[in-house]
């Protein structure tokens, strides 16, 4: 279903408490009116010729939503996702030249359903070994992708500078909630044995680690376990993604990690837009001056076009820096996406060619700097 912007966001507000499957089905359909891009044949060239020679890593994604695959409950969010479609994902991420993603379970994804105010919030609280079972589901759908070779591995940088060599996309995993680990701090240590390379520590359910940046705080910032979790992941070597999480948990999560942090998948805050998932230039600058990154995010909020997504990554790269910028699409889960299709993926380095960055700094906000990130952890 492809429905304009005026028309899902009319949809999600008045027809939220009548139509809810409905209503969250159009969360996740792209906003219509094209990419607003004007390139010419030398900039498109330009871009792939970019990503042929660089490694380009998409630092948050859900391919297909893999997360789906053999899920057994459902409710009315995992039901309007549909069915999963991990094949096609990677077909179009190999046109794209996308070398590598990083490839999101989904802890909570259980719990979900649409708030009055047409995102996102839990509906329930975990029963008792649901997370822990969810997360050995969804690592079970990723390890069989890597074995049966639809995707390669991702464990550290050498995977992902061979899967540039081969052509392939390589999987790095990762999980967007560290609800699984719950007060088991040998659980972080177990999810680094089974691939994974970054946990977002919050979602969209308050969880033992903290509250997430869309709902009202309980708590000032990280509780006492969750400092206990994040120094647990600098240990392991799990890049801390705070995507989600409200200033207070990202203000002491820079004080507690002795390494370089992300938040995988945001924008600036502007005057005239405001909302709950964006972040200040003062929350960005608390992960960045840590030696941090900040993804760029395609989604409907604030931009209705490619274009405007572009003016998004280059407002970040004057706020921040060009050493601290990478891109986090959110694919295949993210809210009315402004891109959303790995097959275009060359259009992103060439459209910050065309707005005047060098050859250096497009490779470094493509993926060279999740790289240093992922180096700068303790282990590969």
């Amino acid at each position: 279903m492809s429905l304009s912007r005026r028309g899902a966001l009319g949809a999600i507000g008045a027809g939220l408490a009548a139509w809810p499957a409905l209503a969250q089905k159009q969360m996740f359909d792209p906003v219509g009116g094209g990419t607003g891009l004007s390139l010419t044949e030398a900039q498109l060239t330009a871009g792939q010729a970019l990503l042929a020679k660089h490694p380009s890593v998409d630092v948050h994604a859900h391919p297909g939503r893999f997360f789906l695959r053999d899920l057994t409950r459902q409710n009315a969010t995992t039901t309007a996702m549909g069915t999963p479609f991990e094949a096609k994902a990677l077909t179009d991420m190999s046109v794209g030249h996308v070398t590598a993603a990083l490839f999101n379970c989904v802890s909570d994804a259980v719990l979900l359903e649409a708030s009055k105010t047409g995102g996102l919030t839990f509906a329930r609280q975990f029963e008792p070994g649901e997370a822990w079972a969810d997360y050995q589901r969804q690592i079970g759908v990723l390890k069989a992708m890597v074995a049966r070779g639809d995707a390669a591995r991702g464990l550290n940088g050498g995977d992902i500078a061979r899967a540039l060599k081969a052509h392939r996309t390589a999987a790095v995993f990762a999980v967007e909630g560290g609800d699984f680990i719950e007060d088991r701090l040998e659980r972080v240590h177990t999810a680094h044995a089974d691939g994974v390379r970054s946990i977002t520590i919050l979602h969209y359910h308050p969880n033992q680690i903290g509250d997430p940046q869309t709902e009202a705080p309980r708590r000032p910032g990280l509780t006492p376990l969750g400092k206990d979790i994040v120094r647990e992941m600098n240990s392991a070597g799990i890049v801390v993604d705070l995507a989600h999480a409200s200033f207070g948990v990202t203000r002491d999560a820079v004080e507690v990690s002795s390494r370089p942090m992300m938040i995988s998948h945001t924008n600036l805050k502007r005057p005239d837009v405001d909302h709950p998932r964006l972040i200040s230039v003062e929350h960005a600058k608390l992960v960045t001056g840590h030696g941090g990154i900040v993804g760029s995010v395609p989604s409907g909020i604030g931009q209705k076009t490619t274009a405007e997504w572009i003016n998004s990554i280059l407002r970040l790269i004057e706020t921040v820096g060009v050493d601290h910028v990478a891109i986090g699409t959110d694919m295949d889960a993210n809210f009315m996406p402004v891109f959303a299709d790995y097959a275009d993926w060359p259009l992103i380095p060439s459209a910050l060619l065309a707005r005047g960055l060098g050859e250096a700094e497009v490779t470094k906000v493509m993926g060279g700097n999740f790289l240093r990130l992922m180096a700068a952890q303790v282990r590969g």
